[in-house]
């Protein structure tokens, strides 16, 4: 399934032709928002839940403007699965997705593995496993889990922290990468 509306369609197909007259390859620069910066002109993300079977592949910002409706989209894509609650999504958590996504140079969609969590789904994961932060930045909707099937956990890691915009948990055993816009700080083995 993927999360679309009317006006998302329509808005796509404009997208698609005003895509199709851009540069789609950008410079590589040290710092991810440079690479989103030295486009100058759309930043998209695109992620498949297997908790819900969705997908989304959205442009979300268009010559220096978030799209309101795309990140809606966002917002629903991100939420918690469990109780279907939303909130917000921090579109500065998705501009740190969609660079290191553009630094990996991978055509793959992200695999989300969690993003908003309500503070109970939070609380009984944190019953479950001594991973899951007691204020974590989930219940913000400022961080994912995420994963690429084309790329190593540790190439994930590498790209997302060379966005020094947040903070990266890298988690190899359980085969992820979390990514937030909170202060910027790594962790993980």
């Amino acid at each position: 399934m993927t999360v679309t509306s009317e006006k998302g369609l329509s808005r796509r197909a404009l997208l698609g032709i005003f895509a199709a007259t851009t540069v789609a390859a950008a410079p590589t620069y040290a710092n991810a928002f440079g690479i989103l910066r030295s486009a100058g002109d759309f930043r998209r993300i695109r992620m498949y839940s297997g908790r819900t079977g969705e997908s989304i592949d959205t442009i979300y910002w268009i010559d220096g403007n978030y799209i309101p409706e795309a990140l809606g989209e966002i917002t629903h894509f991100m939420r918690d699965w469990r109780s279907n609650a939303t909130r917000n999504f921090d579109p500065r958590a998705v501009d740190i997705m969609a660079a290191a996504h553009r630094m990996m140079e991978v055509n793959e969609p992200y695999t989300m593995l969690s993003g908003y969590r309500s503070p109970q789904t939070n609380a009984m994961l944190r019953s479950q496993s001594r991973g899951v932060a007691q204020n974590s930045l989930h219940m913000s909707a400022q961080a994912a889990d995420l994963r690429l099937k084309s790329r190593s956990v540790a190439q994930m890691y590498r790209a997302a922290q060379a966005c020094n915009a947040g903070g990266v948990g890298r988690y190899s055993r359980s085969n992820f990468v979390h990514m937030d816009c909170g202060p910027v700080r790594h962790w993980g083995a």
